[in-house]
């Protein structure tokens, strides 16, 4: 099976120059636990409710944290045709 056959296309894309309050706010709105984080038309890391509250707040970084402080930076991706 295809990636395409199973892949969401409307998906929301946070920016790093985010709080890491937004992109809480934005998985709630969303029903979402992940979201990917975009600069220019590049992926350059995906941010979790988990890292979040592993690495926002149990670390004691506050709401206002910039999403690059607690995304993850290694992405595996993969393309809608594989």
């Amino acid at each position: 099976m295809e990636i395409r056959k199973i892949m969401h296309r409307d998906v929301q894309i946070i920016g790093p120059k985010e709080s890491q309050r937004n992109a809480a706010a934005m998985m709630k709105k969303l029903d979402a636990g992940v979201l990917p984080v975009g600069e220019h038309d590049k992926l350059v890391g995906m941010i979790t409710d988990r890292d979040i509250a592993i690495r926002g707040i149990a670390e004691g970084k506050g709401p206002d944290a910039k999403v690059p402080d607690v995304m993850s930076q290694e992405v595996k991706y993969c393309f809608e045709d594989e």
